[in-house]
């Protein structure tokens, strides 16, 4: 591995700062004049659509990727075989909530990788904020009901992915502490800011040992309806029925293309983000905004001749949906080769307008990231700070590279995250060419200056 030196200052206005500013100025014209990435994602979203883990459409996208990334002639374009799981929503999502007010039709999607009902299940109500809480009321007041999780995502914390992050326990973990007091079913409030009647769906998990009970997603207006309905009648019952299946996992792939570095090619620098999407919706935001920014280096690079130091390689990830089996076996495989990766980048944050990046990585990294800050003052990207840089590349993390993160403005990413509202037409165009003109620079920056 070659050792590098780090320079701790940088000199905003010398010879080789007004040169990178010139490049960076010609990537971003590139790209808002002449960038394909707006296109790139009207077809994956219009001809593919929503691509789970071990769907057709999933197989479509993967060859899509692979034929789009080799129309760019870069010098290799390969697939990454990845067992995926496999899991079908079917066309029963149903909820009808009777009480005393009479009967209502509450709107839910079932939670990714749940079990189906087998039939309509009907059930008495009870709703909790906390896992604590089950344990308080124990056994004799659960079993045979239904747990209502009612915890809204904070509205003070102006980090929306912090906020997701304080209310996700919920969705992944609420089937199996409702199970262990013996609950036949779990309806989660939607992770969303957004007070509407469209459900939002994600990944849940079971544990062996204890029973895997079917949960569903429900709508904020209609969590807000059933928490005044109990107060009102603590004995209504919810009728459920979800007609989800398990199936046998699949093989599906990683989509990954290469250009050789000129100086380093046995060092690498990564640009991804995930090709699956859950099945409601397009796939828009999450994440066909990081795939076709990431296409989008790739086609910059081409058109404007720039050769990199370091071999560059761009991955559509399978499977960060529900298991993270692309950035897993990706990490695994780099590995086994004893391949040096030097940086990675991700997008999976949405397609709004860019406002910096977040880096996991040592402090003389950081200090060299933040001495570019200058460059990106004229696109208003400002934000170099310590922070998550991305589900499919954390896999890679060690004590040498430095992982990346674009982030965009991310205070309604939420309103469409996993729901049905994640579609093309929700992706401004100028504000996913700016992302892309912004993650390209970055990635020109890492090849030249190797932090």
């Amino acid at each position: 591995m070659r050792k590098f030196i780090f320079i701790l200052f940088f000199i905003p206005f010398g010879v080789k700062a007004q040169q990178d500013s010139v490049q960076i100025a010609s990537i971003f014209e590139h790209i808002l004049s002449a960038g394909e990435c707006h296109d790139d994602l009207r077809v994956l979203c219009k001809d593919i659509g929503a691509r789970l883990s071990g769907s057709p459409a999933a197989d479509k996208a993967i060859l899509w990727g692979f034929e789009t990334l080799k129309s760019l002639n870069p010098d290799t374009v390969f697939l990454q075989d990845i067992e995926v799981p496999h899991w079908t929503r079917g066309n029963v999502e149903r909820a009808v909530l009777n009480g005393k007010a009479g009967t209502k039709q509450l709107h839910i999607c079932a939670l990714g990788g749940a079990v189906g009902t087998k039939g309509t299940i009907e059930a008495e109500v009870i709703m909790v904020k906390e896992f604590s809480e089950l344990e308080a009321l124990g056994r004799d007041q659960v079993e045979g009901k239904i747990v209502f999780y009612n915890r809204a995502l904070n509205p003070v914390l102006i980090n929306t992915g912090a906020a997701y992050g304080g209310a996700y326990d919920q969705r992944s973990s609420g089937a199996i502490e409702a199970a262990k007091y013996g609950a036949v079913g779990t309806l989660v409030r939607s992770l969303t800011h957004a007070l509407d009647t469209l459900p939002h769906t994600g990944a849940m998990n079971y544990e062996e040992g204890i029973d895997s009970i079917p949960a569903a997603a429900i709508s904020t207006v209609d969590a807000n309806y059933l928490s005044e309905q109990l107060k009102l009648d603590p004995k209504l019952k919810i009728a459920l029925e979800l007609s989800c299946e398990r199936h046998p996992d699949r093989v599906q792939a990683n989509v990954i293309a290469e250009i050789r570095g000129s100086e380093f090619p046995e060092e690498y620098i990564l640009v991804g983000g995930h090709l699956d999407s859950w099945d409601i919706g397009e796939g828009a935001h999450d994440d066909g905004a990081g795939i076709v920014q990431s296409i989008e280096v790739l086609r910059t690079y081409m058109a404007l001749g720039i050769k990199p130091k370091h071999s560059l390689r761009i991955v559509l990830f399978i499977n960060e949906e529900n298991g993270n089996r692309g950035g897993i076996g990706y990490a695994e495989t780099v590995k086994e080769n004893n391949e040096e990766h030097i940086a990675a980048l991700e997008s999976d944050s949405g397609g709004f307008s860019p406002r910096g990046f977040n880096m996991e990585g040592s402090d003389e990294q950081a200090v060299k990231v933040r001495s570019w800050a200058e460059l990106f003052e004229p696109y208003n990207i400002h934000l170099f700070r310590r922070g998550w840089s991305g589900v499919d590349i954390r896999p890679l993390k060690n004590d040498r590279i430095l992982l990346m993160g674009l982030v965009p403005d991310n205070q309604r990413y939420f309103d469409y995250h996993h729901s049905k509202n994640d579609v093309f037409e929700s992706v401004h165009k100028r504000e996913l060419e700016l992302g892309a003109a912004a993650m390209t620079s970055l990635i020109y920056l890492l090849d030249q200056y190797a932090p």
